[in-house]
């Protein structure tokens, strides 16, 4: 019941965050970010954290740990993830996508014991989404561009999302504790690993931009807005398919 009361709280947050959305002409260039000025001091913290202990974290991990013990992490984190997705699916009624991907964490999990894809050699690849997607499906607009201390560049409707997606997670009503929580420490342990694969990409956003903020933000928003099939600032001058956005 407290989960229940929490999830329609934080969708009502996102109907008010909608009203945030800027009127014709006030956002010209695509991007909305009337709290610039918070959104760069989490930005300054952010990269803080990143070059202190991220940094470093990411790039030993990723030469330390061997490849196929990568791949297991990414897979495990991607299988364990999988019931989110057929949830905010099945709230799309986008009921094909919903099955297959039943079919795939049915496969992964007994016959790749979480661990490897077989689903992926008969066709059935990753297919990720949020509940930030479900509310774009449902006619929510984006709101205000948000970066989140700890998580970096969103939106107040992805804001709103990632925090449904949190108290919704099949898995955590399916398992005991501590169990429930292995799945987020996959997560977790995935995305650290891949700040140390893709350390060069990020590195260059985070240190060798002249505003990395504005950079970080208009490769979040681009991404974003291309795998929503929503408009995305700068379209006529960036290709969503020619960037690196990993870690963002």
């Amino acid at each position: 019941m407290l989960r229940t009361r929490a999830v329609f709280a934080l969708i009502a947050a996102a109907s008010l965050a909608a009203c945030s959305v800027p009127g014709p002409g006030q956002a010209p260039d695509g991007v909305w970010d009337p709290y610039e000025a918070q959104n760069r001091r989490v930005h300054a913290f952010n990269r803080k954290i990143d070059e202190r202990v991220l940094r470093g974290t990411g790039a030993g991990l990723a030469d330390s740990v061997p490849d196929g013990s990568r791949q297991a992490v990414a897979q495990f984190a991607d299988t364990v993830g999988t019931p989110q997705t057929v949830l905010n699916q099945l709230l799309q009624l986008r009921l094909w996508r919903a099955t297959k991907n039943t079919l795939r964490f049915t496969m992964n999990a007994t016959l790749g014991l979480g661990i490897l894809d077989p689903a992926a050699e008969i066709g059935l690849v990753s297919d990720e989404s949020d509940f930030g997607e479900t509310l774009a499906v449902w006619g929510l607009p984006e709101g205000a561009y948000l970066e989140l201390p700890m998580v970096g560049p969103s939106t107040e409707r992805d804001a709103v999302g990632s925090a449904v997606d949190l108290v919704t997670n099949p898995l955590s009503y399916a398992l005991p504790s501590p169990e429930k929580y292995i799945g987020t420490a996959a997560r977790v342990a995935d995305k650290v690993i891949k700040r140390g694969e893709f350390g060069e990409t990020v590195d260059s956003v985070l240190y060798d931009s002249a505003d990395s903020y504005a950079q970080a933000r208009l490769i979040y928003l681009q991404n974003r807005r291309f795998e929503l099939g929503e408009d995305a600032p700068g379209a006529a001058d960036i290709d969503p398919m020619a960037l690196d956005t990993t870690g963002f």
